[in-house]
């Protein structure tokens, strides 16, 4: 079966110049404090919360993991409504500013099935998928 409806437009967060030169300066540093400073300077930004929650991770600190890519998929989804979108459709993962969005969606996956709660993994892992199976298969081959 054919869907007739036409797929709403992808949605693209706007590029803030400001965060992405403090956000190269906390990579540039490699220190949780760092990116701790740009996220605090800049707490709508989802990439600083994905560095920090990818971090998290990285080191085995799954509920902290957990807390900072909730955090940034909130705020995501807070900039992804402003930017016009309805709760449904593309968040191309190839418009960079997207990508903090889409990573928190990932690790907060990645970390709700490690304490346990496969149905939020699940559920995240899917929407993760429906924004942009690209961003998808880039993340897990990572």
């Amino acid at each position: 079966m054919q869907n007739l409806l036409p797929e709403p437009p992808a949605t693209r967060l706007p590029v803030n110049d400001e965060a992405d030169a403090a956000l190269a300066a906390a990579e540039e540093a490699g220190t949780d404090e760092a990116f701790a400073n740009v996220a605090a300077r800049f707490p709508t930004n989802s990439a600083a919360w994905a560095a920090l929650a990818a971090r998290a991770f990285a080191q085995e600190q799954v509920v902290t993991a957990y807390a900072y890519a909730r955090t940034g998929y909130h705020r995501g989804l807070d900039q992804l409504r402003r930017s016009g979108w309805k709760g449904h459709g593309p968040v191309p993962w190839s418009h960079e500013p997207n990508q903090g969005f889409l990573r928190c969606l990932y690790v907060l996956s990645r970390a709700a099935d490690e304490i346990g709660e496969a149905d939020e993994a699940a559920r995240c892992a899917q929407f993760l998928r429906d924004c942009d199976p690209e961003a998808a298969d880039a993340l897990a081959s990572n």
